[in-house]
């Protein structure tokens, strides 16, 4: 079988190409992929030492430079000035496809805003091999990126997978899975369906199906090895016992509040009288502080971020 040469693939010198790359079985490196980086005159990449033993694998000799969640910035300039002169340039991330969840979303808008091209080469994504492979409905999904560590971010993040009338996708540290896996089930129901991705496209890829309930009994206390994709099934439609719940709740809520009740103590209090997860009641509350407007609270009455 014959490829085409490189003048299918450069169609446009002075072009920004987005180059996805294996995310662990280098197989999945696409012959167009390998053909781009072999042409253009320099490569960016998240981390050079990574992106140099890929180009080394391929036997592909190309100048490497470093953009990254703190150069980025700096690095535009250079990088649009080459464009500027012409040159071929390929932005790679350290493994997947760029921009999902790394850098390079800022240097693909200025590249668009000075009238180069930005060309997408598509290729390996853990985002799709998880959402495939997970057995869950593909369509409609949300992917969410990186979960939150802590604090109010988080809580607002597991509220948002709680609500979603779509499939979920998201990724979490193998030492936080557990955590996420046991907010999750308490947020939404035991029964609600998930599947956990691990080491995709690796030797020891595995996916764990089930409920949120199994899997946070399975992966309780026992962090999996390698990098960790979560998806998990849509909410299910219609009024339910959440969503009386909920309704009880932010009335409940209102009601303290407007009494004077701190939020962690009006938290406590909806907890206890409705019998709901804590998480649920601070976050119902939370709402109730953060909406503009006339139902807003007073500033003595909000917490402190």
């Amino acid at each position: 079988m014959s490829f085409p040469g490189p003048s299918a693939y450069l169609l446009a010198m002075g072009s920004l190409f987005l180059v996805s790359t294996p995310i662990g079985n280098l197989d999945d490196l696409s012959v167009r992929a390998v053909r781009v980086l072999g042409d253009v005159d320099v490569v960016l990449a998240e981390d050079t030492r990574r992106t140099g033993q890929l180009l080394r694998h391929l036997e592909l000799s190309v100048p490497l430079l470093s953009l990254h969640a703190h150069n980025e910035r700096q690095r535009e300039r250079e990088v649009l000035e080459r464009l500027d002169r012409g040159a071929a340039v390929a932005l790679v991330s350290d493994a997947g496809t760029p921009l999902v969840s790394d850098p390079g979303e800022r240097l693909v808008r200025s590249t668009l805003d000075a009238g180069h091209e930005v060309v997408p080469i598509p290729g390996p994504s853990a985002v799709l091999a998880a959402l495939v492979g997970s057995g869950l409905p593909t369509l409609p999904f949300v992917f969410l990126g990186f979960a939150p560590r802590k604090g109010r971010a988080r809580a607002d993040f597991i509220r948002r997978c709680t609500e979603s009338s779509e499939t979920v996708v998201f990724f979490e540290s193998p030492h936080r899975l557990g955590r996420a896996l046991s907010e999750l089930a308490e947020a939404s129901g035991p029964e609600r369906g998930a599947a956990v991705a691990r080491e995709l496209t690796k030797l020891h890829e595995e996916f764990v199906r089930g409920t949120l309930g199994e899997l946070s009994d399975y992966y309780s206390g026992t962090p999996p090895p390698g990098e960790v994709t979560v998806v998990l099934a849509p909410a299910e439609s219609g009024v339910s016992e959440r969503d009386l719940d909920r309704k009880a709740g932010r009335a409940l809520a209102e009601a303290l509040l407007a009494e004077g009740f701190s939020s962690s103590r009006a938290a406590k209090e909806v907890a206890r009288r409705l019998g709901i997860p804590r998480n649920r009641a601070y976050a119902l509350v939370q709402e109730l502080s953060d909406e503009p407007g006339e139902g807003s609270l007073p500033s003595s009455q909000r917490r402190s971020s």
